[in-house]
């Protein structure tokens, strides 16, 4: 696609290198189309200017990454240098640790759900994700570093009650702190709410959570299948379902944890939670929307979202 040969030098690798292991291919950034506007002319270079100020000439913007914007202009071939610079640099993916230190002192643990889709007649890999999946080998070496996840851990008090919801991959810190509230012999009660698709194929942990409320250390575990039944239902929706005992855990002092998907699950749970206070606790939507936010002012509802 490129019209040059993989081995084609940039700074010190090459062209082949760069491209896998220093620049996002995705999504196409406006560089990019900049880049084709100055190379190609008529209508072409409509649609590049377009794309560049992040207009949407065809209505395909959406889905297009670096090939398939090169595929949209078949014949430009910009200089690959030029290419390179034009192109967003690779930026590092960001798991939640799902284990505790103090039951295994010397290894990590990472909730990986591998990121598949098509567009078109094209599948799509998420980059991190499959490479840990599928390519990577045991052993091999990696590039990683901590980053601290501010105003997000447990409480001092190990009495205090926690609520956790975490449906995917968001259920990772909440296995974290299962395992730390076990290692301390924490005396707090803990709940769980997690969902995914379908429980046949999406029950991360199964056995282990199930060994966990088996042994009273997950105090409930309540679960959303979404694709199980002939209407969606999500966690919110078992939130609302168990609303008095939610409520209840609330008055007794509990801290809420959220963790997952910033777009739509997290606004849903916080709307749910709104209703719920509204409804068993007797307040106006006003009044219950204040509360929600006394409880984030203390530190009591915590979010980690993407």
């Amino acid at each position: 696609m490129l019209g040059v040969a993989p081995e084609f030098p940039i700074g010190d690798a090459t062209l082949r290198d760069v491209l896998a292991e220093r620049t996002s291919l995705s999504p196409a950034p406006d560089a990019l189309f900049q880049l084709y506007s100055h190379l190609t002319g008529g209508i072409r270079r409509k649609k590049a200017k377009a794309l560049s100020i992040g207009e949407d000439p065809d209505g395909d913007a959406a889905t297009l990454d670096v090939l398939a914007a090169m595929e949209k202009f078949p014949d430009v071939r910009p200089d690959p240098e030029a290419l390179v610079e034009a192109l967003d640099p690779l930026q590092p993916r960001l798991y939640s640790i799902s284990s505790s230190l103090r039951v295994h002192s010397e290894r990590v643990s990472l909730t990986v759900d591998t990121v598949r889709y098509h567009i078109g007649r094209r599948e799509r890999l998420g980059v991190a994700s499959t490479f840990l999946g599928e390519r990577v080998k045991p052993g091999t070496p990696l590039k990683v570093y901590v980053q601290k996840a501010h105003a997000f851990g447990l409480p001092a008090d190990p009495a205090t009650p926690i609520i956790m919801i975490g449906p995917g991959t968001g259920v990772a810190p909440f296995r974290a702190f299962l395992h730390e509230r076990m290692a301390t012999n924490a005396t707090g009660r803990n709940w769980l709410f997690f969902g995914h698709r379908r429980s046949a194929y999406d029950f991360f942990y199964e056995d282990e959570f199930a060994g966990m409320k088996a042994k009273g250390l997950l105090t409930r575990f309540s679960l959303a299948w979404s694709r199980d039944g002939p209407e969606k239902f999500y966690v919110q929706d078992r939130m609302r379902e168990v609303g008095r005992d939610l409520w209840s855990w609330l008055t007794d002092g509990a801290h809420v944890y959220v963790c997952g998907d910033a777009k739509r699950m997290a606004k849903d749970v916080e709307v749910a939670l709104v209703d719920i206070v509204a409804q068993h606790g007797a307040r106006s939507a006003d009044q219950a929307v204040a509360f929600l936010a006394d409880l984030k002012k203390q530190g009591r509802y915590q979010q980690d979202v993407y």
